[in-house]
C-alpha cells in the first residue's frame, strides 16, 4: 500500500490483482470518512485497510472487469452506495444506488469529490477530482490516453483529456487505475503537447505514447 497525505486528505493506493490494478481509499482527516474508488480482484486487501473509516460510497471509474472483480465482496463487505457515470450501469454486476453525470458531486466529510465525465475509453469512463487529486481510472496514464478500441474512440478520449483534465491546474496529482507511478497534470500537459505537435497515421488507435507514437 502506498500512503499520500497532504494535510487535507488521506489517500491510500492499493495495488490489487493480476491486472495491476489500483484501488483507493480516499479520506477526510478531520471527520475519518471517506469514499473508495474502483473494486479490482483481491479485495481483501483493500476491505483491510479501510479499518474504522467510515465510507460513504463507492466510485467506480468505468465498467471494465478488471476494476470490477472485487465488486460483490467489497460492496457486501463495506455496504455504502455504488455510483457510476449512467454510460456504465450496463456494466456493472448490480444496478447503483447512485447514477452520475458530468459535474456530480458528493461529498465525505469536509471534502467534494467531482465527477468529470470522459468518455473514450468506455462509454460511461469518469474521472474523479478531490482538492489537487485526480483519480483517472483509464484514462489518462503517465504516459498517455487509456487503451482505445478505434481510431473513432482515440480522438473521442483525447479530446476527453485535453478538454476536461488538461485544464486543470499543473499541480494536481493524476493517480491512475494501473501501475505504480503517478504523474501530474503539468506532467501530462507538457508530454500531450509533445503528441499533439506531430503528424499521425488517421488509424492511430489502441495503446498509444504521448513520446513514442510517430
Amino acid at each position: 500500500m502506498d500512503l499520500h497525505y497532504d494535510g487535507e486528505v488521506k489517500i491510500a493506493k492499493i495495488n490489487m490483482g493480476p491486472y495491476d490494478n489500483n484501488g483507493y481509499i480516499v479520506v477526510c482527516p478531520d471527520t475519518n470518512e471517506g469514499i473508495i474508488i474502483d473494486t479490482p480482484a483481491e479485495p481483501e486487501k483493500l476491505i483491510n485497510q479501510v479499518g474504522d473509516v467510515q465510507i460513504k460510497a463507492i466510485l467506480i471509474t468505468h465498467k471494465h472487469q478488471d476494476h470490477l472483480n472485487g465488486f460483490h465482496e467489497i460492496t457486501g463487505a463495506i455496504g455504502a452506495p455504488v455510483a457510476v457515470h449512467a454510460n456504465d450501469v450496463d456494466g456493472l454486476p448490480r444496478s447503483p444506488e447512485t447514477v452520475l453525470n458530468d459535474g456530480d458531486t458528493l461529498t465525505f466529510g469536509n471534502q467534494t469529490v467531482q465527477a468529470i465525465f470522459t468518455p473514450g475509453h468506455t462509454e460511461g469512463a469518469t474521472c474523479f477530482l478531490v482538492g489537487k487529486h485526480l483519480f483517472s481510472g483509464d484514462t489518462l496514464f503517465p504516459g498517455g490516453p487509456g487503451k482505445s478500441r478505434s481510431p473513432e474512440l482515440l480522438q473521442q478520449i483525447l479530446n476527453s483529456i485535453s478538454s476536461k483534465l488538461l485544464t486543470l491546474p499543473d499541480d494536481v496529482a493524476v493517480y491512475a487505475g494501473h501501475g505504480s507511478v503517478d504523474t501530474s497534470i503539468g506532467e501530462a500537459r507538457s508530454r500531450y503537447q509533445v503528441f499533439s505537435s506531430k503528424t499521425h497515421s488517421p488509424e492511430l488507435f489502441g495503446d498509444v505514447d504521448w513520446l513514442e507514437t510517430e
